[in-house]
């Protein structure tokens, strides 16, 4: 045998050792051994006891039934008779003279179909920009009238009110034409 042949088979035997050194040690069927850590979690609380508790609030009333609807008795209206003052002593005049008048000429307000008062308002302008109307309430409240806004689709609403006479509204309109060059429409007052 030549010396390359030689080689190759010692060189061949070698590796075939090696292999069958390593192979079992690489192949014992173990498999990936894992660490395994100690466990650090507390052990579960236990849950406490369940209790009732009865409520201490009684239950709301049901409000599905309308409430009755109550009479408004008409105000009693006292005066001060002159002639029989005058002739009382000045101090029973001085004492009469400090008791105000009680009640009020004026019937009741209007009720629509649900028994609420009818209220009117009074609107004044319309502005694209807040900024306008905020001016324009801010000198109606400085003359002293009962003003405020509302912002309706694009536009900002000034109104003057809202009042349960519509008669006061309509002498309101006059005057604040005349002060102001306002003409204003009256409607009816909603809260929305």
């Amino acid at each position: 045998m030549d010396i390359d042949r030689k080689k190759r088979i010692v060189g061949l035997l070698v590796v075939g050792l090696a292999a069958i050194a390593i192979l079992p040690w690489l192949l014992t069927g173990e498999g990936y051994k894992e660490r395994h850590l100690s466990s650090r979690i507390p052990v579960a609380p236990q849950m406490p006891e369940m209790v009732d508790i009865e409520p201490q609030s009684k239950p709301l009333p049901d409000t599905m039934e309308v409430a009755p609807v109550k009479e408004i008795k008409p105000p009693v209206v006292v005066q001060v008779d002159a002639q029989a003052a005058s002739a009382d002593s000045d101090e029973t005049v001085a004492e009469e003279a400090k008791k105000p008048v009680v009640g009020t000429n004026e019937p009741a307000p209007q009720l629509d179909e649900q028994n609420v008062p009818v209220a009117w308002t009074l609107q004044l302008a319309s502005f694209k920009d807040e900024a306008n109307a905020r001016a324009l309430r801010k000198q109606l409240v400085g003359a002293g009238h009962k003003v405020y806004t509302r912002r309706q689709a694009e536009l900002y609403k000034v109104y003057v009110g809202p009042d349960l006479k519509r008669d006061r509204l309509e002498a309101l309109k006059e005057t604040l034409k005349n002060d102001f060059a306002l003409d204003g429409i009256i409607i009816r007052f909603t809260t929305q």
